[in-house]
């Protein structure tokens, strides 16, 4: 990238000038060389975004990519997009912060849609929010009718360490062991392996991913009251790593149908208001066509996905195509609202 086309300078081979503002770790692993150079052969130039300066004073961008947060972020947010209101902002900042919280990334699921002429029925576990130690956690289960085991999560999912921090639950006695705000989330056993689900815009990939084992009396014997996922995952690593296992993942395991992931990624897009997500699902062992949401994720790890290069530069031409047909959807424009939206 030269000195010109950071300052401002648009070479006439580039027709579509994308600013990403990310914070360094996100950098490094998205901004890849392979993903600059592919998406400069399809016209598409990724300009870094200056944390320090305001973002009214940089561009001239056709697209605004973001992973950023708080008041201030929010303010320069709605500052360009006043001044330049055909440019658009990926994403509204609000449907993002939507997926901070385990219990609103979900209700999404109460509205949607979803038909497919296969017969994969999709569904989301049941689940508790615990807010405060005032909630019996026994009593809140019992409410929800919930049984053991049942998975504790953070409550907050804003990408802290602290929110990574997850437990797999036996028994009453251990859930002394867990401190509010939580979700309490039933486990389903489904054969050790997650299906993430890469959504760009109108572009969807599916990838498997070695996840926790089926529970039973046989492998967590009853002297285990509270287990963290990592503890679980050095528990199964010799499984998870054997050759049987790569095999079971790379061959027995099935994979959902494209047509109904896809129907799925859509009906999220839309009712998320959000073109860069995955959601994490799961496939109940008990009923073999049931697809369970477990997690749902902003702008996730797509460079951990084969051929993300091609499938993200696809997508920001896709952005491009629609801004200049004004046919982009009202919540990729500004802060989320029509006022946003260019005439």
């Amino acid at each position: 990238m030269s000195e010109n086309d950071v300052a401002g300078e648009r070479p006439e081979s580039l027709v579509f000038r994308v600013g990403y503002a990310l914070a360094p770790k996100k950098v490094q692993s998205f901004i890849q060389p392979s993903l600059v150079n592919h998406a400069r052969e399809r016209g598409i130039d990724l300009v870094p975004i200056d944390l320090h300066k305001p973002l009214v004073e940089q561009g001239p961008f056709d697209c605004v990519i973001h992973k950023m947060y708080g008041e201030d972020w929010r303010k320069q947010l709605a500052d360009f997009s006043i001044q330049n209101p055909n440019a658009a902002i990926i994403d509204p900042l609000d449907a993002v912060l939507r997926l901070h919280n385990r219990v609103s990334m979900l209700e999404v699921f109460n509205d949607l849609k979803i038909s497919s002429e296969s017969e994969e029925d999709l569904a989301i576990p049941k689940q508790v929010s615990v807010p405060d130690s005032s909630v019996s956690l026994s009593g809140a289960l019992a409410r929800e009718g919930l049984m053991f085991p049942v998975m504790a999560k953070p409550l907050i999912a804003d990408g802290s360490a602290d929110s990574h921090h997850m437990f797999l639950v036996f028994n009453e006695e251990g859930l002394n062991g867990l401190k509010p705000p939580i979700v309490l989330q039933e486990f389903v056993n489904h054969g050790g392996v997650l299906f993430k689900v890469y959504v760009a815009g109108r572009h969807v990939q599916c990838v498997k991913r070695p996840s926790l084992p089926n529970i039973s009396d046989d492998n967590f014997p009853a002297s285990h009251n509270l287990l963290p996922f990592s503890q679980i995952s050095n528990l199964t690593a010799q499984d998870k790593n054997s050759a049987s296992f790569a095999k079971l993942m790379d061959d027995e395991t099935e994979m959902p149908p494209l047509s109904f992931l896809t129907k799925v990624a859509s009906e999220l897009r839309h009712g998320l208001k959000l073109h860069l997500f995955n959601f994490d699902m799961i496939r109940d062992t008990r009923v073999g066509n049931l697809y369970l949401v477990i997690d749902i994720n902003y702008f996730p790890g797509y460079a951990k996905m084969p051929s993300y290069e091609s499938m993200l530069t696809e997508f920001f031409l896709d952005i491009a195509h629609m801004r200049k047909s004004d046919e982009l959807p009202f919540q990729a424009w500004g802060i989320g609202s029509n006022d946003h939206k260019p005439a």
